[in-house]
């Protein structure tokens, strides 16, 4: 059974700047499955050209947009961070937060599941870049000394197979036993997109930014315990994309007012 998460009250951060993230009132959102999306990732890189890059830009830009403002009070200067990055698309959109941290003032530390050679193109390329920028990047198993006011999850988003092991479980069982709030990328680690079973471990978020249209998994009973504050974020997927014959959904234009809306 998950812990709900969350800060002391005298401690908790205001919640996010309305001009920055929108509450849902009224907008008819869409869930899919991990096969759905992973069909609309298809789409937009063999079909729309959208590569995954300018994707996991997208999600990451999102996603220190919304540290900075539910978790940091508007300044992340100075203020300490750690991100974990899996190997795929996942870590590569936390890679790209962190890298945004940094370079709005934070003090951001990277962790790791596995070494470079087994990331994907995408998120190699931006390891690279952080690694570029000296952002201190080290193992999972290094975490021991870490003390931060806020913890990005990117280890494993829906790619998910079974439960998660070697590091990627120990940075997940780290993360649940700091008192610092996490916020998750998609999913929280080692919960199924589809249908919101917790393996062991899975990350308890205080919040989660999923992407482009809310998973499944993630309005299951019982799984708002590890989602926490649910907020979707836009990554670029065109409205029509949604309508093609293998997915047959009708999605208008969700975020035409705010790139991030709060649905719980």
């Amino acid at each position: 059974m998950a812990r709900v998460r969350g800060l002391p009250a005298d401690e908790r951060p205001q919640d996010a700047d309305p001009s920055s993230v929108t509450q849902q009132r009224g907008l008819d959102i869409g869930y899919v499955t991990t096969e759905q999306m992973i069909e609309v990732d298809r789409v937009m890189i063999e079909e729309f050209r959208i590569s995954l890059v300018q994707m996991m830009e997208n999600a990451g830009r999102n996603l220190a947009h919304l540290a900075r403002s539910r978790f940091l009070n508007g300044d992340p200067r100075r203020r300490r961070i750690v991100v974990l990055a899996g190997t795929g698309g996942n870590g590569g959109g936390a890679l790209v937060c962190a890298r945004r941290l940094h370079c709005w003032g934070a003090d951001v530390r990277v962790f790791i599941t596995a070494e470079p050679a087994a990331f994907s193109p995408g998120a190699a390329h931006q390891l690279e870049i952080v690694e570029r920028l000296g952002i201190p990047v080290a193992r999972g198993g290094e975490l021991g000394g870490a003390d931060p006011e806020l913890i990005i999850d990117g280890v494993i988003g829906y790619s998910l197979h079974g439960p998660p092991r070697d590091d990627a479980a120990d940075v997940i069982r780290w993360a649940n036993g700091h008192a610092a709030p996490v916020l998750s990328l998609d999913a929280p680690s080692g919960v199924d997109t589809t249908t919101g079973r917790a393996l062991e471990p899975a990350v308890v978020a205080t919040a989660t930014m999923t992407l482009a249209l809310p998973k499944t998994g993630l309005r299951a009973p019982g799984v708002e315990a590890y989602v926490g504050e649910l907020y979707v974020a836009d990554i670029g997927v065109p409205p029509s994309l949604y309508s093609q014959p293998a997915l047959g959904l009708e999605i208008g234009p969700l975020f035409a007012c705010d790139e991030i809306i709060r649905l719980s």
